[in-house]
C-alpha cells in the first residue's frame, strides 16, 4: 500500500510539483492524495489540479493569531482524507509544538540551506554575505523550532563570487527538486529512522546522500563569470 500524503502549500507549489511528477511513478511508494493551501489565490493550487490532485483551502488569515484554531481544521481534513505523511512546500504558517509533535517522524520540509546554517528567512543572503563556498538544500523532519529538525538528506551546489541571491536560488531550486521526492521515499519505505536528534538511513554509504548540481560543476563555471 503507497503511504498517503498531504502536501501543504501558500505559493506557487515549485516543490510540489516536483513531488507530484516523482509520485506518479508505478514504483513510488507514496501517492499524493491531497494539497492543502492557507491562501486561496495561491499559484500551486491550479498547478495541483491539472496534474488531478485533490485539493483544499484553509484560509488561515481569519484565525489570526490562533493557531491551534487553523490546525484544529488543517487536522480534520488530514484525518477526513487519511493523511499520514505530510511534506511543507513553501507553506508561511508556523504551527504550535502539539501539532508539530503529534507529527513528529511524519512530517517533512525542505528549506535551501545546507541546515544548520542559514536557517530562518533569506537564506540565500546569508550564505553570500558569509561568502562560502557551498550552499544548497536540507530535507529535514519538523520539529518546534525553525528549521532545526532531523536532517534527512542534502544536496549542495558551489557558490561563485559572482553569485545573486537570484542566481544561487535558481541553483539551489534544481537540487531541491531532486532531494525531495527522494527523502520522500526513503521516508515512505520505512527506510529512515531517528535515533536521538539525528536520522539513520537504513543502507545509506558515506556520501549516497550528497549531491552536487551538475549546473555548476566544473571549475571554469566558477572563474569564467
Amino acid at each position: 500500500m503507497k503511504r498517503r500524503v498531504a502536501i501543504l502549500i501558500s505559493g506557487r507549489g515549485s516543490n510540489m510539483a516536483a513531488l507530484i511528477k516523482a509520485a506518479a511513478a508505478p514504483d513510488f511508494p507514496a501517492e499524493i492524495s491531497l494539497v492543502i493551501s492557507n491562501k486561496a489565490d495561491a499559484p500551486g493550487l491550479e498547478r495541483a489540479k491539472a496534474s488531478g490532485v485533490p485539493t483544499l483551502v484553509i484560509e488561515s488569515k481569519p484565525f489570526g493569531k490562533d493557531r491551534a484554531g487553523f490546525e484544529a481544521v488543517l487536522q480534520a481534513a488530514l484525518d477526513q482524507h487519511g493523511i499520514e505523511l505530510i511534506c511543507l512546500g513553501g507553506f508561511m504558517r508556523l504551527f504550535t509544538a502539539e501539532f508539530t509533535q503529534s507529527w513528529y517522524g511524519r512530517m517533512l520540509n525542505i528549506h535551501p540551506s545546507l541546515l544548520p546554517s542559514f536557517p530562518g528567512l533569506d537564506p540565500h543572503g546569508q550564505a553570500l554575505r558569509a561568502g562560502v563556498k557551498l550552499s544548497g538544500a536540507t530535507v529535514h523532519f519538523v520539529i518546534p523550532a525553525t528549521d532545526a529538525g532531523p536532517i534527512v538528506m542534502q544536496g549542495a551546489v558551489p557558490v561563485s563570487d559572482h553569485d545573486t541571491g537570484d542566481t544561487l536560488s535558481e541553483r539551489i531550486l534544481e537540487v531541491e527538486h531532486r532531494i525531495y521526492p527522494e527523502a520522500l521515499r526513503l521516508l515512505a519505505t520505512g527506510k529512515v529512522r531517528i535515533v536521538g536528534e539525528v536520522c539513520k538511513t537504513e543502507g545509506s554509504g558515506a556520501s549516497e546522500n550528497f549531491l552536487v548540481s551538475p549546473v555548476v560543476a566544473r571549475a571554469s563555471d566558477l572563474t569564467d563569470r
